[in-house]
């Protein structure tokens, strides 16, 4: 197998709305040849997503629900070289393939991880100031969360231990162990379903995100931090 073959991972749960779009915007990828496959590990879905996800080309593997477990098992899956995590409401922005084939090719770039920035299918005024918010959590503090991606070499995703079966917090514990300085941000939109922000509050759901990553920094383990999310 290409030392450049590319598994993009992503975890699945009832998202029959919004799968079609996350795998139509991969086939750039598969195009240019640089993917070997789309793997989506699907917790139980109850609304036909695993059907359509096989449809759309994808390999489809059942797991244990909970989005660490899924992501853990995907990984354990995957057949590439390279691992691009994803969420299944969130579409890749025309041109990712180029800049994730370069990414790949830098020797560099075997011993780091790469995000891409956050974006919402919204244009209200709030969508923007929840962007701004995610960018400069990311730039800054080091802390893309699991909506963005995640682009990683799998032996480097092996020796960090990978992710770890989490019920909340998986994707920060990880980037975490990668570390702000080994982590980078590829200059293209991760684009994510705005519905969660619609339908808990333009406001209230970014703070109560915040509140929840502030417990879990002083300590409150994921399984507490899991039930006041739910």
């Amino acid at each position: 197998m290409s030392e450049r073959s590319l598994s993009v991972i992503l975890p699945t749960l009832n998202a029959a709305a919004t799968i079609g779009a996350t795998l139509a915007a991969l086939d750039e990828g598969r195009r240019r040849g640089l993917l070997c496959e789309v793997l989506v590990v699907d917790g139980g879905s109850q609304d036909g997503t695993a059907a359509r996800a096989a449809e759309a080309g994808a390999r489809v593997v059942a797991a244990p629900r909970g989005r660490g477990r899924q992501l853990a098992a995907g990984a354990a899956a995957a057949r590439g070289d390279w691992l691009l995590f994803l969420h299944a409401d969130t579409r890749l922005a025309e041109g990712w393939s180029g800049l994730a084939a370069a990414y790949l090719a830098d020797p560099a770039g075997a011993r780091r991880a790469a995000a891409f920035r956050f974006a919402l299918d919204d244009a209200a005024p709030a969508a923007r100031r929840i962007e701004r918010l995610a960018r400069w959590r990311a730039a800054t503090l080091g802390l893309p969360f699991g909506d963005q991606g995640l682009l990683i070499a799998r032996d480097f995703y092996r020796a960090l231990g990978g992710f770890r079966p989490l019920p909340l917090m998986e994707d920060v514990d990880l980037v975490r162990r990668i570390g702000r300085r080994r982590l980078d941000i590829l200059p293209l939109d991760a684009v994510t379903s705005a519905a969660r922000y619609r339908a808990g509050g333009w406001w209230r759901r970014p703070l109560g995100n915040l509140v929840l990553l502030a417990l879990y920094f002083l300590g409150v383990p994921p399984r507490v931090l899991a039930r006041l999310y739910g």
